[in-house]
């Protein structure tokens, strides 16, 4: 149990990007007061708590209801969380933070972003979902890894809120540097974690022997 809360804490870290979505959220709420970003702070977890939830425990009916097997999960999630690990480590930007020109304007122009991009794309991302339908695919029904898994993308999200909270301070304490070599950290974690999903898969497909 303890491993699969490790795994899973690592990539929740990993995919979420707390420190980056603080220096994010300052960026993004430049005339905002510091109780107006803890609103949108507290907001924007919330919410992308409560989606994430719902992918969490509910995910894994749905792809059993169409038919997609575990092994296909594994090397579908992995290939997304590399994807995402590749983009973190050259600094390219990553699958669930890349928004289009028109997402973009819109995110720079509304008053409120904690639902957009706050909340989702950039908290529960499609790496972040495809994280927690995998690692609750691994615990193969086991309640206590399954709470495991739970205990620890809440307690990233719990990390998350905290380092938003204190967005305007950890812009300013990391600096652009320190922000940069802390992103291509995780995103080397990540993609380990990626390649190990996309072999296991493989392995359980049969097409590796």
């Amino acid at each position: 149990m303890l491993k699969i809360a490790a795994v899973a804490f690592a990539t929740f870290l990993a995919t979420i990007g707390p420190v980056d979505l603080a220096a994010l959220l300052a960026a993004l709420t430049p005339d905002h007061t510091g109780a107006e970003r803890r609103t949108v702070a507290f907001k924007a977890v919330g919410i992308a708590t409560c989606i994430l939830l719902v992918f969490t425990f509910g995910g894994n009916a749905l792809l059993a209801y169409l038919g997609i097997s575990l092994a296909a999960l594994r090397i579908s999630g992995g290939i997304l969380l590399l994807i995402m690990a590749v983009g973190m480590v050259f600094g390219e930007g990553a699958g669930s933070r890349r928004q289009s020109g028109e997402e973009a304007i819109e995110a720079m122009q509304r008053p409120d972003i904690s639902v957009f991009p706050m909340a989702t794309p950039l908290i529960a991302g499609p790496a972040t979902i495809g994280a927690a339908l995998l690692l609750m695919a691994e615990t193969r029904g086991e309640l206590l890894q399954q709470a495991a898994v739970v205990g620890a993308m809440l307690a990233v999200l719990a990390i998350t809120l905290l380092l938003l909270m204190a967005a305007s301070g950890v812009q300013r304490l990391l600096g652009v540097t320190g922000l940069h070599v802390i992103s291509r950290m995780a995103g080397v974690v990540l993609s380990a974690l990626a390649v190990q999903f996309m072999l296991d898969g493989l392995l359980q497909s049969g097409l590796l022997h």
